[in-house]
């Protein structure tokens, strides 16, 4: 049975290329979307076994749209795809749940590998850029360095903020509530002295954290 794969994408040219660079791949193109919103429906409609969705996209983008699609049919795989190697879309592409994460400059054997892993529920590859985001979030508080004044849980929470995610999205990169992770950010502000998430951000970089 072919992979059914359902396109996001706002320019019709580039679902038209990718609907070429599928073909003959044992996948099979079930549908189209134009922005974060469409996405939702279509994937109702359609039924995918997998989402192909561009990171920026009019309206509602696509990591707005991924975001959508979790909370309707938050077992759907959905691989995020760009123009832009930006480590903040990697990041909250991990932290709202996508399979993976390509640049649109990937070859076709990369995309139709990640379009079969992620039908097949496999992780994205070890060493890519997306693993190591993940491994990044995923970590724990290094045990080696106890001057530092944070918990291991307010580390894990400075992580996702040096990398630029939001409240919500930390919540759901990390299973707690966005209450939860408010009391999490101003605890770290308030013991890095920091007057703002940037600083905190900074402070991060500095000791290798991210």
């Amino acid at each position: 049975m072919p992979v059914r794969v359902l396109i996001a994408d706002d320019h019709e040219v580039v679902r038209q290329g990718l609907r070429a660079v599928l073909r003959g791949e044992n996948i099979e193109v079930v549908g189209e979307a134009k922005n974060g919103s469409e996405v939702v429906s279509q994937a109702v409609k359609c039924k995918p076994d997998v989402v192909l969705m561009d990171v920026r996209m009019p309206d509602v983008d696509g990591l707005d749209g991924l975001d959508k699609l979790r909370r309707k049919l938050p077992n759907l795989p959905v691989v995020m795809i760009s123009s832009f190697e930006n480590p903040t879309y990697v990041a909250r592409s991990v932290a709202l749940g996508a399979s993976d994460f390509l640049l649109k400059g990937a070859s076709r054997a990369e995309l139709v590998a990640a379009i079969q892993r992620a039908a097949r529920r496999e992780p994205a590859p070890e060493g890519s850029a997306f693993d190591e985001v993940k491994r990044s979030l995923d970590k724990r508080a290094k045990t080696e360095a106890p001057d530092w004044p944070l918990t291991q849980r307010e580390i894990q929470v400075l992580r996702h903020i040096a990398m630029g995610l939001s409240n919500r999205e930390i919540g759901r990169s990390l299973g707690i509530s966005v209450e939860t992770v408010k009391e999490h950010v101003q605890n770290i502000l308030r013991k890095l002295q920091a007057v703002d998430r940037t600083q905190a951000a900074v402070w991060a970089v500095k000791k290798g954290l991210v």
